[in-house]
């Protein structure tokens, strides 16, 4: 990942729900009070986002005792406490939604890159985000995804070249777009991967013929013409399925010998976790 500053992106996400103060909150508690609230869980799955509650917890007050009780990544069941959370209620009351909003959605994440995960047991391909994340949220939905036994594939547009099929259409071809491609990172005294988007068996040639590159990125192929490139491409470059795979086919396409497998759902069509923050 690349360089992220938390406690920069709490502040953000403390000045847009709490402006200039959680009134109801100021209003109904005595600012001494103290009490102590747990993390219930309402839904089985796998949890996330515990560490990133407890940085949320101590951004506002150092003084806060949290007790843990699952930790990032362990399964739960409905009925489960995650962990306790002790000290000022007006503060507690402040960062609920905030770590709820942040834990159902990474623990959302993190359950169902954890079932398609277990679809590729016994084989060596490896599941991959994309970048089809939240604006602004990025880092955690992806942090989430490793949480849940998944890879992060790049994080921006920075870290790594994929050249894909509008990059070729609007270079001129296949073969263009990895020449400049090349040019341009040697010009740069860039050191990044290079991955092209094959569309067809065509394309797979093209990039062979070519080569230069890290890995090859075989789209919307079927499992049947996805074996056909595996074999092409015979482990002279790393590979990725990518494109209309679903939970039911994920393992069709897993057992073609493919390296990777990036699927774009593990962020982008995910329904949260169902949590909630109760006072004891």
């Amino acid at each position: 990942m690349y360089s992220f500053d938390l406690n920069q992106a709490i502040a953000h996400f403390f000045a847009e729900d709490v402006g200039n103060g959680d009134h109801t909150s100021l209003a109904t508690i005595p600012s001494n009070a103290i009490g102590k609230a747990r993390l219930l869980v309402k839904e089985n799955g796998i949890i996330a986002g515990v560490e990133l509650a407890e940085k949320i917890f101590y951004y506002l007050d150092k003084n806060f005792k949290i007790t843990v009780f699952i930790n990032d990544g362990d399964k739960i069941k409905k009925g489960d406490v995650a962990f306790e959370v002790e000290g000022n209620i007006q503060k507690i009351l402040q960062a609920e939604r905030l770590v709820l909003n942040c834990m159902q959605r990474m623990s959302g994440i993190a359950t169902y890159t954890y079932f398609l995960n277990s679809k590729l047991e016994g084989l060596n391909t490896k599941l991959l985000d994309t970048r089809k994340t939240t604006p602004g949220f990025r880092f955690f939905e992806k942090w989430a995804v490793k949480i849940g036994g998944g890879e992060n594939h790049r994080f921006g547009l920075y870290d790594m070249i994929l050249i894909k099929d509008n990059h070729i259409d609007f270079a001129g071809g296949v073969k263009p777009a990895i020449q400049k491609t090349k040019a341009y990172l040697k010009e740069k005294n860039l050191n990044l991967k290079i991955e092209v988007e094959a569309r067809t068996l065509e394309h797979v040639k093209e990039i062979m013929e070519e080569g230069g590159i890290n890995r090859i990125m075989l789209d919307n192929f079927t499992p049947e013409n996805l074996k056909e490139a595996i074999i092409l491409i015979n482990k002279q470059y790393e590979t990725e399925a990518s494109g209309g795979i679903t939970e039911e086919t994920i393992r069709d396409y897993a057992e073609s010998g493919v390296d990777y497998i990036s699927v774009g759902a593990l962020t982008h069509q995910i329904k949260s976790l169902d949590l909630s923050l109760k006072a004891i």
